[in-house]
């Protein structure tokens, strides 16, 4: 008995993959400094538990597929802070933002359709499409161009009449750009010269260092019929396990068939729902404190990689990642080899190799996506065993 062709062509997570390397060291007895993932370690707010404690029904319920009132008004309220008026039929809460990606591409598209997407792009994005048959069609961005996005024309290429959607990242994972309010409105020019959707992803944006401006798509209210917006507690309030997130829309066609889906999967879990709303009394210098922490960090990774010869890198304006060019013939053997052979006091480095964030297998050969959601200390080591690594590989390139 073999199973179905479309299992077997999905991609294994390349943020995940190399765990099994990981855990062998530890096995081992060697620390792995874990900068393949992004897990923040910043506490949990406490009042997210304490709702989930306080909760005083005596069935644990399903509850409204749409999500609960007290959420869904927390999240009206929370994007009052970025001047957007999101309605309570605007919204809906989904398991985590990976629901919500699934349930805007099969509201979006038909099997076969195409979404455009700025490359490299959140590696899921590519499985989430395959298991609904969508094409991803990638917008090249390159690190030598701080990831910018292309010119109207070069972007207008892609399009064909199968093409529904353009998606992007912003503040993106994995390159850490930002765009600019320029390059968004390319992004709606696009979008209403083809007559498209405008999908963004939203859940780093409170984490935007410097002098950026992050800029909502929601913004754009002479096309709020064309924008969705998706979301999630994860990052901001270091909750990933909740597993609760948002898409939001004006389009009240998308919206009533993306409550079909939610319909479909019956609701999403009670005490999470419960625990995330408390989340909208957090004193807002939780936020604050937080993105003072990772700018640190951000800079602590700049100040690293300026140490080490013939890598090629950007300032990230936003989130907690960035994207590096290695003197490597293959990331991925790399990444393995350092793990294999590299210790300094006692530990290793878990870094991920870019190419899972590529549509094309040969693309990002060279490069590794880097997350410094950890504590400094670590950070720290971790550049020096990427130096050392570096400098002792034996396929370093010349």
């Amino acid at each position: 008995m073999n199973g179905s062709k479309r299992i077997n062509s999905l991609r294994v997570s390349p943020i995940r993959k190399l765990m099994p390397y990981a855990k062998k060291c530890e096995e081992n007895g060697i620390k792995v400094i874990k900068m393949n993932i992004g897990q923040p370690d910043i506490k949990t707010p406490k009042v997210f538990f304490d709702a989930m404690c306080d909760f005083d029904f005596e069935v644990l319920e399903y509850m409204d597929s749409r999500g609960i009132e007290e959420l869904i008004n927390a999240f009206i309220d929370y994007y009052k802070n970025f001047d957007i008026e999101f309605e309570y039929d605007d919204i809906i809460i989904t398991q985590g933002a990976s629901e919500a990606i699934t349930f805007i591409f099969m509201a979006v598209c038909d099997l076969e359709d195409e979404i455009l997407v700025p490359e490299p792009f959140y590696a899921n994005y590519g499985n989430f499409a395959d298991i609904v048959a969508v094409n991803l069609v990638p917008i090249a961005t390159k690190a030598e161009e701080n990831f910018s996005l292309p010119s109207i024309d070069v972007m207008q290429e892609k399009i064909n009449q199968k093409t529904k959607a353009i998606m992007i990242s912003n503040p993106c994972n994995p390159t850490g750009r930002v765009y600019t309010e320029s390059e968004l409105k390319t992004v709606v020019e696009i979008a209403e010269k083809n007559d498209l959707f405008i999908i963004s992803d939203e859940v780093y944006k409170e984490f935007v260092y410097d002098d950026h401006r992050f800029i909502s798509m929601a913004s754009f209210k002479n096309i709020e019929q064309r924008i969705i917006i998706l979301d999630s507690i994860s990052k901001r309030f270091s909750c990933c396990g909740a597993r609760v997130g948002t898409v939001a829309t004006k389009n009240k066609m998308l919206i009533d068939n993306m409550m079909k889906l939610a319909q479909a999967r019956l609701s999403v879990a009670t005490l999470e729902q419960f625990g995330a709303a408390a989340l909208q009394r957090v004193d807002p210098n939780y936020i604050k404190n937080t993105l003072d922490i990772y700018k640190n960090r951000r800079d602590i990774i700049l100040e690293g990689l300026s140490k080490i010869d013939d890598v090629i890198y950007n300032t990230p304006e936003g989130a907690f990642y960035t994207i590096v060019k290695l003197p490597v013939d293959d990331a991925e053997k790399f990444v393995i080899w350092t793990l294999e052979n590299i210790q300094i006091e006692g530990a290793t480095l878990l870094i991920t190799p870019a190419n899972g964030f590529y549509s094309n297998d040969t693309d990002g050969i060279d490069e590794v996506r880097i997350s410094y959601c950890i504590d400094d200390t670590d950070i720290k080591l971790g550049m020096e065993i990427l130096k050392r690594a570096l400098e002792e590989y034996p396929g370093r390139k010349a």
